[in-house]
C-alpha cells in the first residue's frame, strides 16, 4: 500500500469514534414512517417525479389488487421487444435509431435515420492530444473513474460549457454520447499498457460505422469482428439505453440537473453512481460468481451439484457470504425482466458462434434452479426471475471484451437515457429536488474546552 492511500492507527481510532455515533437504530425508520432506500416492502418507489421516456410494467390491477405480470419495458410507448425485433429483422443496427427515438421522442423516418447517424460519426472525435494529455495519464484500475476524469476534463475545452438552453445542452449531449465508446476504450487501453504492461492500441474510429462495430473495431488489436458480433453488442446497447427516471443514475442526473448545473457534472455524477456493484457493476458480480461456480461445479449438467451450490450460496457459504444469488432478482420486475428473455434470444446463436454452448446451457440450468430455489426458501413479495445482469457479463466475455469494461459499457448505452432525462428536467421542472430528512439528534448544551472528558 502507498503513503497516499496508507491506513493509519488515527484513522482507524477516528473512525471507530464515527461508527459508534453513527448508528441510528432500526426502529426510528418505522416511527416516523421512512422508507429506506425509497421504496416500500413490495420494492414499490416513492413517486417522485414523471417522465415520458420510458415505462416498466411489473403489476397489473386485477380487481382492485395489485398482481404481479411478465415484465415489460417501452421506450417512447413502444415495446423494447418489438423495437429490437423490427430492427433485426431488417438487419439493421438499432443503438443510433433507438437513440433518435428516446431523445426526440418519435420513431425516425429513413432520411432523418440517415442524417442523424452522419451527425454522430462526425462527433465521434476527441479535442487536440485529449488522448495523451487525459487519457494516458495516471490511468486508473477502474474505467468508472477514468470515464468521470475524461468528461470532467472535457468541460475545460468547451466555450460554452455552462449554458444550459436546451438547443446546447443537446449538442453536449450529441458529443458525449458519440464519444463516450472512445474514452472507455481508450481508458482501458491505458490502462493495460501502463498498468498490466501489455501492447498499447489506440485505432480511430470510422464515421460510417455503428456504434457497436466501432466499440469492436476499437477494442480489438486487429480490428477485425463478425457480423453477429456487433448485432449483439448493439442489442445489448439498445437494452441498456434507459430504464424508467427512478433507477439509481438517472435519478442522479435529475436531482443533479434540478440545481442549474452543467452537462459534465450532470454526466459525471450519473457515473458515479452507475459505478457502484448494487447498480451498473452488478453484471461483474455475476461473472465473478460463476467463475467460482464453475470451479465448485465439476459436472455442469449435474443439476443436483448446481442445486447443492446454489443452496451454500444462500445459506452465505459460498462466494462472497451475502446469501445472495447475483443476476436473479430485480427492484421492480417479478416475474420476468424483458431485457433478460431477449438477452437469452440472441447469446444462444453467439454461444454456438463462439463455442460456448455448454456454459450457455450451465447459464439457463442456473436461473432455473435458482428461481426455484429463492422462491421456495424465503418469502418473495412480487417474485423472482433472472435480471439482464445475469447475461450481460457472460455475453461481454464471448464477445472477448475485459471485465473492467462491463460497466462502462452500460454507461456507453446509458447516457442516451441520461441525456433525454436531463433535457426532461430542465424543460419541465423549475425547482431544485430537496427532500427532507427528520433529525433525531436531541439537542446539547456547549460544553468549554476545559470542561470535556476523554471518552474511553
Amino acid at each position: 500500500m502507498n503513503e497516499y492511500s496508507a491506513m493509519t492507527p488515527e484513522i482507524q481510532k477516528l473512525a471507530a469514534i464515527c461508527m459508534e455515533h453513527g448508528n441510528i437504530p432500526a426502529g426510528l425508520y418505522d416511527t416516523y414512517h421512512v422508507l429506506r432506500g425509497l421504496r416500500d416492502v413490495n420494492g414499490k418507489g416513492v413517486l417522485a417525479g414523471l417522465t415520458d421516456i420510458s415505462t416498466i410494467t411489473a403489476s397489473r390491477i386485477v380487481d382492485g389488487k395489485s398482481v404481479p405480470c411478465e415484465g415489460e419495458l417501452r421506450y417512447r410507448g413502444y415495446d423494447i421487444k418489438d423495437l429490437v425485433a423490427g430492427f433485426a429483422r431488417e438487419e439493421r443496427f438499432g443503438f443510433e435509431e433507438i437513440a433518435f427515438l428516446i431523445l426526440f421522442g418519435r420513431l425516425p423516418v429513413e432520411e432523418e435515420l440517415e442524417s442523424f447517424k452522419k451527425l454522430l460519426g462526425s462527433y465521434r472525435t476527441l479535442p487536440t492530444n485529449f488522448v495523451r494529455d487525459v487519457i494516458m495519464k495516471a490511468p486508473s484500475k477502474d474505467m468508472m473513474n477514468t470515464l468521470q476524469r475524461s468528461i470532467l476534463t472535457l468541460y475545460s475545452y468547451d466555450d460554452m460549457a455552462d449554458n444550459i438552453q436546451i438547443d446546447n445542452v443537446l449538442r453536449q449531449s450529441l458529443q458525449l454520447i458519440s464519444t463516450m465508446p472512445m474514452l472507455a476504450v481508450y481508458g482501458y487501453q491505458a490502462y493495460n499498457h501502463y498498468v498490466e504492461g501489455k501492447s498499447l492500441y489506440v485505432h480511430s474510429p470510422k464515421p460510417e460505422l455503428s456504434t457497436a462495430e466501432n466499440i469492436l473495431r476499437l477494442l480489438r488489436p486487429n480490428k477485425k469482428y463478425t457480423n453477429l458480433e456487433a448485432r449483439i453488442l448493439d442489442i445489448a446497447l439498445v437494452l441498456h439505453m434507459d430504464h424508467g427516471g427512478g433507477n439509481n443514475s438517472t435519478f442522479t442526473d435529475h436531482v443533479v440537473t434540478s440545481s442549474g448545473t452543467d452537462t459534465y457534472s450532470a454526466i459525471a455524477a450519473s457515473l458515479a453512481s452507475l459505478k457502484g456493484p448494487k447498480h451498473g457493476g452488478a453484471n461483474l458480480k455475476v461473472v465473478r460468481m460463476f467463475d467460482e461456480m464453475k470451479e465448485e461445479v465439476k459436472d455442469w449438467k449435474d443439476e443436483d451439484e448446481i442445486r447443492n451450490y446454489l443452496i451454500r450460496l444462500l445459506n452465505k457459504e459460498a462466494f462472497d457470504h451475502s446469501g445472495l444469488i447475483y443476476g436473479m432478482g430485480h427492484a421492480v420486475y417479478s416475474i420476468s425482466d424483458p431485457r433478460a428473455q431477449i438477452f437469452k434470444g440472441y447469446l444462444g446463436k453467439l454461444a454456438i458462434e463462439e463455442g460456448y454452448e455448454d456454459e450457455f446451457h450451465f447459464y439457463e440450468t442456473v436461473e432455473r434452479l435458482a428461481t426455484e430455489l429463492i422462491s421456495s426458501r424465503r418469502k418473495i413479495y412480487k417474485g423472482v426471475s433472472a435480471n439482464i445482469d445475469f447475461y450481460s457479463g457472460f455475453m461481454y466475455r464471448m464477445l472477448g471484451l475485459p471485465d473492467q469494461l462491463f460497466t462502462p459499457m452500460f454507461a456507453v448505452a446509458r447516457v442516451v437515457g441520461w441525456s433525454a432525462h436531463r433535457i426532461e428536467e430542465l424543460m419541465n421542472c423549475d425547482k431544485i429536488i430537496r427532500p427532507a430528512y427528520q433529525s433525531i439528534a436531541s439537542e446539547k448544551t456547549y460544553v468549554p474546552m476545559s470542561e470535556r472528558k476523554a471518552e474511553d
